[in-house]
């Protein structure tokens, strides 16, 4: 069901604006698709990690939905969300994640045992790289909840499929019929509809 404050939302995406999203989508390529010193793996995990800290629930379902496309599995994804407990991460990755968790939170929670743990694991260029991730998501995630972005269909199936036992709920992104998108921007369908 759409909410009535979110009227004509798609006047306010990134879209609007085709020399900023140009340049937008450069920088997306730099830091969260081309071949760097981290993994793209672990590149979405930090993506999907400080989504969950900034409470974007589009950009959760997108960065998990991601994943789940590069063939990660759903127990890893799901404890994304519960990172510190779980067996599916090593030590590096965990320092990783927690970075993400805690530069997310506004007010940021980053001390210097954060970088102390991450330089016992990671080059400084890795830090940086993983610095770049949690900024792109922070754009992301105030754009997206700013507005209530409607979150494309493919992505919402397959995170209330999986997503559903770890508390995660669409909320404010589900959209009128005349503003849902059925898939992902990266799906890999070949009808799939670009935004």
């Amino acid at each position: 069901m759409s909410d009535d404050r979110y009227e004509n939302r798609q006047n306010l995406e990134i879209f609007c604006w085709p020399e900023l999203m140009e340049t937008f989508q450069t920088l997306v390529e730099r830091v969260m698709v081309a071949e760097n010193n981290l993994s793209r793996q672990i590149r979405s995990e930090i993506f999907t990690m400080a989504s969950i800290a900034g409470g974007c629930q589009h950009c959760q379902a997108h960065g998990a939905y991601t994943l789940h496309m590069m063939g990660v599995g759903e127990d890893r994804i799901r404890d994304i969300w519960t990172f510190e407990q779980s067996a599916e991460f090593s030590a590096a990755e965990r320092a990783a994640l927690r970075l993400a968790r805690d530069a997310a939170l506004v007010p940021n929670e980053v001390v210097p045992q954060h970088i102390a743990e991450l330089r016992k694991h990671y080059s400084d260029r890795q830090i940086v790289e993983m610095l770049a991730v949690i900024s792109l998501a922070g754009w992301y995630n105030r754009w997206n909840n700013s507005i209530a972005t409607v979150t494309d269909q493919e992505s919402v199936d397959w995170a209330e499929s999986s997503l559903k036992t770890i508390g995660w709920e669409l909320g404010k992104h589900a959209g009128a019929p005349h503003e849902q998108r059925r898939k992902h921007p990266r799906s890999t369908d070949p009808d799939r509809v670009e935004y």
